[in-house]
Formats: C-alpha cells, structure tokens, sequence
C-alpha cells in the first residue's frame, strides 16, 4: 500500500473520479463521504490544517482515501461535526484490512508531528471502523475508546402505506390517520416535492430557511453567514446529482412545513426540517409532512427511512428504531 498526502483542498478535484468509484466498493460509503459533500463542507465551514490520505494498492488503483483536518493538535475528518450525520473513512472492502493497516500506520509515521489527540465523529454501527481503529490504535500503545455519540431512529419500508401503518403501534396508526384528516378536512392542504434542478429556485431554498427559523429560537441562531452560504451550495449539489429531495406541505395557499431529505442508494435520509408553529401549529404540519414523506418514499420502493441523528420522541412514534452512531476518541502516548 501506498499513501500519497494531499495539504491542498484541489485533491477534491484531482481525485473527484477515482473517489466516486470508490465510493461503490468501500464497506461504508454514506452520502457526507461523497466528493461533492466533502468538498463543500470544506469549502464553507472547514477550519485548520487540511490534510488527505489517499492509498493506493500495488497497481495503483485507489483503495482509501482519509479526509483530515488538523485543529491544534487534535485529528478530525473533514465534515466533523454538527452537520454531517455520519462519517467514515473511504476503504476498499476487498483489501479493508491492509488499507486500515496503512492509514494508521501513516498516522503514527509522517503525520505524527502534526497531532497528539484524535476524534473520528458519526461512525455508523454499521462500520467496521470503530472496532478497527481501536484495534489498531491500542496495538500501538495508545490509548483508544469507542463510544455511542448519538442514535439515528431508522424505518424499515415494507412495500406499502398500509402494512406501514399495520406495522406500528396501534395508537401511533389512529394519531397519524387522525391528523391527516384532520388537516386536510380544516384547510386546503396541498404538498409536493422538489427533486430537479429546474424545479429548485431561490424562493423554494429561502421559503425552506425562513421555515427553519421559525421552528425554534435557537434554529435561526443556526443560520450564520457560513452555515447559509453552505446550506445553499450544498442544496443545489444535490439537486444536480439527483439526490434531493424537498418536501413542502402548504395549508391554504400559505408554506407550512418543509423537510429537507437525501434519496441516496435506496434510503431516504431527513436532514432537516421546519415548521411554521405559529400559524399552523394547531393543525399539525410536522406530523403531515413525514406521513406524506413515508408514503412517497414506499411509492419510490425505498428501502429505509433514516431520520439522521436525534432522539426526539416523535421519531419513535412513526415507528423507528434507534441505530448507535459512534465517535472514536485517540490519544497518543508520548
């Protein structure tokens, strides 16, 4: 294995084609370890020293690639944290082991100079990388943990709305029928998607920030000058790549509710979401905009429905199980 480090951000660029073939062999390959996320969270809220290992085999074939950034002395994935619900290193699943082996290994060698602690966020439980990496770390004579940051509440699709709502709790079923009705028999309730780059204006990405903001005081604290210019970048990426998925929900005429959702390798991931309370808190916009959400992704054949990180109750009333999401804390000795 060879391990060439890029300190430039242009390695997004340079690497943009092997990456996305890799992307279709690596043992975790989420949606926030694409080029395009990578680069834009880069782009508009990276901080520190970037640094990039690329491995490649003995043909030089691209089998793993470490994106990193250096702040003080500590180690962080580039996308590390807040906005990036889960992370990962890139790694070739026929060779993952020496890959492992050689990022490590290049960590201990020329990078060393450069960090004395790390922390590697928003490891999916479905990642080999938690366990290896403590592993590998421990071998050294570091010390190395693996600890549950956060969950995921996750909905397995069966194939239809009804053996949907048959399959949660009864009560749960009676409260998302109730307030569908309830709604669509008070208002004109109307809602629909955005999911092309033709459809997706400038008004349809402000209406989806200004219903963000009214959701909490706290949310518009969210929106600084980066986290905008981010957000909106990132939107239009993902429309281009046929990956968006904005849904809005309008009652009489007037937004709502929006949830801002990937479609990405057969899972619906919900990355945000806002809500007009105050005007339509009384008719339940939230809980109408993820019913009509669920029922379109089983119409698309979508396998899961992943909520991304959070706790909240109402997550678990529509029937999903938490899924651990790991954070791996290194401290070098010596």
């Amino acid at each position: 294995m060879q391990i060439t480090l890029h300190t430039d951000p242009t390695a997004f660029d340079v690497l943009a084609e092997e990456w996305q073939d890799l992307m279709g062999r690596a043992v975790n390959a989420p949606i926030f370890m694409t080029v395009d996320y990578q680069r834009i969270w880069w782009q508009h809220l990276g901080r520190g020293n970037f640094r990039l290992l690329a491995c490649r085999d003995d043909d030089g074939r691209l089998v793993g690639v470490a994106p990193l950034f250096v702040d003080g002395t500590e180690l962080h994935f580039v996308g590390c944290v807040d906005v990036s619900d889960y992370l990962d290193f890139l790694v070739d699943g026929r060779c993952a082991r020496p890959v492992y082996a050689a990022l490590v290994d290049y960590l201990a060698g020329p990078l060393s100079a450069e960090w004395q602690t790390a922390y590697f966020c928003s490891l999916s439980h479905r990642s080999p990388t938690p366990a290896t990496l403590v592993e590998l770390a421990r071998a050294r004579g570091w010390s190395a943990r693996a600890e549950v940051e956060e969950v995921c509440p996750v909905i397995t699709l069966p194939g239809s709305w009804d053996d949907y709502l048959a399959g949660i709790n009864k009560k749960q079923r009676h409260e998302i029928r109730r307030k569908l009705r309830k709604a669509e028999a008070a208002a004109d309730v109307r809602w629909y998607v955005i999911d092309t780059p033709a459809a997706l204006t400038d008004e349809a990405i402000e209406t989806f920030i200004t219903l963000h903001r009214l959701s909490a005081e706290e949310k518009d604290e969210f929106w600084d000058e980066a986290m905008l210019a981010f957000f909106r970048a990132l939107v239009r990426q993902m429309a281009r790549r046929g990956w968006l998925k904005l849904y809005f929900v309008e009652i009489d005429g007037q937004p709502a509710s929006a949830l801002l959702c990937f479609d990405y390798r057969n899972e619906i991931l919900v990355y945000n979401s806002g809500f007009d309370m105050a005007r339509f808190g009384h008719l339940s916009p939230g809980n109408i905009i993820v019913s009509y959400s669920i029922q379109h992704a089983i119409q698309l054949g979508r396998a899961r429905y992943d909520f991304l990180r959070g706790d909240e109750v109402y997550k678990f009333r529509f029937g999903a199980v938490a899924e651990e999401v790991f954070g791996v804390k290194i401290v070098r000795n010596g």
